[in-house]
């Protein structure tokens, strides 16, 4: 289907299943188009093109024929779904579940845990004002060992200091387990989904190309009290994701 015939359906639970399946065939072409651009640079340097003259071709600058060669980094998608089934989300761990279910091999590792300023967009989720200290656990996602997310989990200070939420380590079982021990039942969730430019330090930590988005996605957990208890923001290197959208589910869990 094309994109008007898409937005042209009038019920918004088809319509939203339309646009998964087209954003995931749009994703995987892009994907495609980007491999087979490498491709036809090296063909055209092996048979003697100079950069100048491959960029030409291309309509690119020098520097970008030379990212494009430099790169060396395999070809990954790793399937991310919209709201998080809740099975994958009880898990230990969300990302573990999922990618090991696609065949590919999983690896994460913590970057950060521990106190740092609130961004505007997270401080109204948590529950504080912009550049209140905030308690984050970060962590970076690797598949077949191409870095392919950044999952940041903020907490309110006075919810993660002095519980399970501030080990330094992985949280033993994961956090659905740590925060039911501590007395918390889901409610309900809020989730976003964006795409953005990179920061700096997100195409560092990600290896992006300068022209590389991000898909950023944002879950906002409640209690059955209401009360913010958990905000969860994953920053996806869309060119090695597919993004499925689904109904949401009742059953749901933090």
């Amino acid at each position: 289907m094309t994109v008007a015939e898409v937005l042209a359906i009038a019920e918004p639970r088809a319509r939203a299943r339309a646009l998964g399946r087209l954003l995931a065939e749009r994703q995987a072409e892009l994907a495609d188009l980007s491999h087979a651009r490498r491709e036809v640079v090296t063909e055209l340097r092996a048979a003697g093109a100079t950069q100048a003259e491959v960029a030409e071709v291309l309509g690119v600058t020098q520097g970008r024929v030379s990212q494009v060669e430099s790169e060396h980094k395999p070809r990954v998608l790793v399937e991310r779904s919209l709201p998080t089934e809740p099975g994958v989300r009880a898990s230990a761990s969300l990302y573990l579940t999922e990618a090991e279910q696609q065949g590919v091999v999983p690896r994460r590792e913590m970057l950060y845990v521990g106190r740092e300023p609130a961004p505007a967009y997270i401080a109204a989720r948590v529950g504080c004002r912009e550049g209140d200290p905030v308690f984050a656990r970060r962590k970076r996602m690797f598949a077949d060992e191409v870095p392919v997310r950044i999952a940041t989990s903020f907490f309110a200070v006075e919810l993660a200091e002095g519980s399970p939420l501030a080990d330094p380590q992985f949280v033993p079982g994961g956090l659905q387990v740590a925060l039911e021990a501590m007395g918390h039942r889901f409610g309900r969730s809020v989730e976003t989904m964006v795409a953005r430019r990179p920061t700096d330090q997100e195409r560092t930590v990600l290896d992006l190309d300068d022209d590389d988005p991000v898909v950023q996605i944002v879950r906002s957990s409640y209690n059955t009290d209401d009360q913010p208890v958990h905000t969860l923001e994953t920053v996806c290197a869309a060119s090695r994701h597919v993004f499925h959208i689904r109904p949401g589910d009742r059953g749901d869990v933090f």
